[in-house]
């Protein structure tokens, strides 16, 4: 059952009207209660209504938005599309960031109550899953953006074909003749990793497979191990650009020549894909369009313009031909 604000009253031993100012930052409140206040609010994970929230403030049309960093490479992107959609729309996004961990979590927790947006949008931070579904279920609407395959089935999300993405790479690269290939990984907790290398083992098996966690340094070391103990492979698919450009370093500090010796392909298609020596083919994400996509259904379902929020929208991934692997 959804909490209410007399639920906090009670556990809080305050009235409503108490809540109700700590919850508002109006009016008069001893700094001891209200902090008890809002520490009951957390504990519960009390979501109060966004329409009184808004009236009692004066505002309203506010998203919130939680993402793991901004540092990630393709956050900028996802980000973007959902600043240029939620803005045209004339609603404000408040932005959370888990750059310090458990403290983060903690404070956004805090802030749910708070701050009451209407709406959240999640780049889901590690370990944050079980207090988004709790928001969720306290009738808080959420939507994932890119849920690397760990949402409760059924949970509202805008992801894309990690699994065909990594077969259109596999197909490229048995296109081109490549027959023999090394699969840099991510994290295999991930799904998405998971249903990358799925699809690429479909149509390309390999029993070469360095799990890496999407750095540049991971990509350069699991080539230099093989290069190293002298294994042959005549291509490399890495589950992200930043890692694949760590395998074009390593090859060319070898002196292998790519795309005639290695070919190389990555996967999301971020700038710097554009920049590496050779640039790289890559598996595109459509990741301001899911950012946009994301941003269109909440707002919609806040507006009631569109059906409630509920299976995952899926777009398509595409494979980007430049010279790393023609």
């Amino acid at each position: 059952m959804r909490v209410t604000i007399a639920d906090v009253a009670r556990e809080a031993g305050v009235s409503k009207t108490t809540v109700s100012r700590v919850i508002n930052t109006k009016g008069e409140v001893d700094r001891g209660t209200a902090a008890r206040v809002r520490a009951v609010i957390a504990r519960l994970g009390y979501v109060p209504s966004s329409g009184a929230v808004g009236l009692a403030r004066g505002r309203g049309h506010t998203i919130g938005m939680l993402v793991p960093a901004l540092s990630w490479p393709w956050m900028g992107e996802v980000l973007q599309g959902v600043v240029d959609t939620v803005e045209a729309a004339g609603y404000g996004l408040l932005l959370f960031t888990c750059n310090r961990g458990p403290e983060s979590v903690e404070h956004f927790v805090t802030q749910v109550s708070a701050r009451a947006f209407d709406g959240l949008l999640v780049v889901e931070p590690e370990n944050t899953l079980d207090i988004i579904i709790g928001l969720h279920r306290k009738g808080l609407p959420v939507l994932l953006i890119d849920d690397r395959g760990s949402r409760p089935e059924g949970f509202p999300s805008v992801v894309t074909t990690h699994h065909e993405g990594g077969a259109s790479a596999a197909r490229h690269l048995l296109a081109g003749g490549r027959g023999r290939p090394l699969v840099i990984t991510g994290p295999a907790h991930f799904g998405c990793v998971r249903e990358r290398l799925k699809g690429f083992r479909e149509v390309l098996p390999t029993d070469l497979v360095m799990v890496g966690d999407f750095t540049e340094l991971s990509g350069r070391l699991a080539v230099e191990k093989l290069l190293t103990n002298e294994v042959r492979f005549d291509s490399v698919f890495a589950h992200n650009d930043i890692s694949a450009a760590g395998a074009l370093r390593a090859l060319r500090a070898a002196g292998r020549t790519v795309p005639d010796d290695v070919a190389v392909v990555g996967f999301d298609d971020i700038p710097l894909a554009r920049h590496t020596e050779p640039p790289l083919t890559t598996v595109r994400q459509p990741t301001r369009q899911m950012g946009e996509t994301a941003a269109r259904l909440l707002l919609g379902h806040l507006a009631g313009t569109s059906p409630g929020l509920g299976e995952p929208v899926v777009l398509p991934t595409e494979i980007i031909v430049r010279e790393s692997a023609p």
